[in-house]
């Protein structure tokens, strides 16, 4: 599996546009694009749905990927075990169980 940054990359090439065309599209400089596909910085969780627009794909996956792919790199730079993740699961599911029992709940 790649990083969101290289998912971008790839996909933007699928579609044969250049990162200043993309950048046009998805209302970002050419400069953030470039920072973005090489994992530099990281794409704005706004833009998301502009990104799933323009790679017809569903929004939840790219949602589902940016967030994946936020975590992964944030337990990476921490030196975080795997159970991380084992936990991250369970608290994911608690936090449905209170929506459900309490109402909405905001993350």
């Amino acid at each position: 599996m790649a990083s969101f940054g290289k998912f971008i990359k790839t996909e933007r090439e699928k579609k044969g546009l250049s990162q200043t065309e993309f950048g046009a599209l998805i209302k970002v400089n050419t400069p953030l694009v470039s920072r973005i596909e090489n994992d530099k910085k990281t794409l704005s969780l706004s833009k998301i749905k502009l990104l799933a627009d323009l790679f017809e794909m569903d929004y939840s996956l790219i949602k589902d990927l940016y967030f994946a792919d936020k975590f992964a790199k944030e337990a990476f730079e921490y030196n975080c075990s795997d159970n991380v993740f084992v936990v991250a699961e369970l608290q994911t599911k608690y936090f449905r169980e209170i929506n459900i029992t309490q109402g909405k709940l905001k993350f």
